[in-house]
């Protein structure tokens, strides 16, 4: 009897030792953010129109991924995620909106600097809301824009600009997928098996074969410029 009470207490010694040191990891542990900087700002004008592009720079924080990635966005963009996530989560962005529009002074550098802090602290409050950093659609709005982008290069047989762009795309898509599987919403291995995962990588492998191939082809004597690379390859 002595001998079971015995190892009993020391099966509940380990028991409790095992708890306090997984809650200790647990509190070292450096939860993996999105984070968002908006670094500069470009006007845009032809005859018809004049607006402003915003560099939404994309990067992690948390893990040993130093890869910063950055896209450009119009405020319409913004605005555009904003009803769309309004139509699927609308009492959980009651305080969250991006800033108001402006009927002028939208070309002003002290206007443009404001404008710039406040889409990055707008971009930051949706991410701290659960619902929003989970959903496709907020992923979307990083990528959508370059893989249509991505589509017209590959139309037009600039296969290295697409390639680039499509990398970034799924450099930006893994970003997402860890947020995701940080927050125990799915494994890493369901992440590399969805369909936009699956189809950019595709694309990039494809595009890169075609690639060395023109690139071995520069190789060939009577050679012209090659439109996809720059370099010089057959004609024919």
């Amino acid at each position: 009897m002595a001998e079971t009470n015995l190892m009993s207490a020391a099966s509940a010694l380990t028991t409790k030792q095992l708890q306090q040191k997984l809650s200790s990891e647990k509190k070292s542990e450096h939860p993996v953010l999105l984070l968002f900087e908006i670094p500069s700002t470009r006007v845009v004008e032809n005859q018809l129109s004049k607006y402003v592009v915003y560099e939404v720079v994309v990067m992690l924080s948390g893990s040993f991924d130093s890869r910063r990635v950055s896209v450009e966005r119009r405020y319409s963009d913004f605005l555009r995620l904003q009803r769309l996530l309004l139509q699927e989560f609308d009492s959980a962005l009651e305080d969250v909106s991006p800033p108001p529009k402006l009927l002028s002074g939208n070309f002003c550098a002290a206007v443009l600097l404001q404008r710039r802090l406040s889409l990055q602290d707008y971009l930051a409050k949706l991410f701290s809301t659960r619902c929003v950093r989970r959903s496709p659609l907020f992923a979307a709005f990083f990528t959508d824009a370059e893989q249509r982008g991505a589509l017209v290069l590959l139309r037009g047989g600039q296969f290295s600009p697409a390639l680039r762009q499509l990398e970034d795309v799924l450099a930006l898509q893994c970003m997402c997928c860890r947020i995701s599987c940080s927050a125990g919403r799915v494994p890493p291995s369901a992440c590399q098996r969805s369909v936009p995962w699956l189809s950019v990588t595709a694309t990039c492998s494809s595009i890169r074969r075609r690639w060395m191939r023109l690139r071995g082809r520069c190789l060939l004597p009577g050679a012209a410029a090659c439109g996809a690379t720059g370099q010089r390859c057959c004609a024919s």
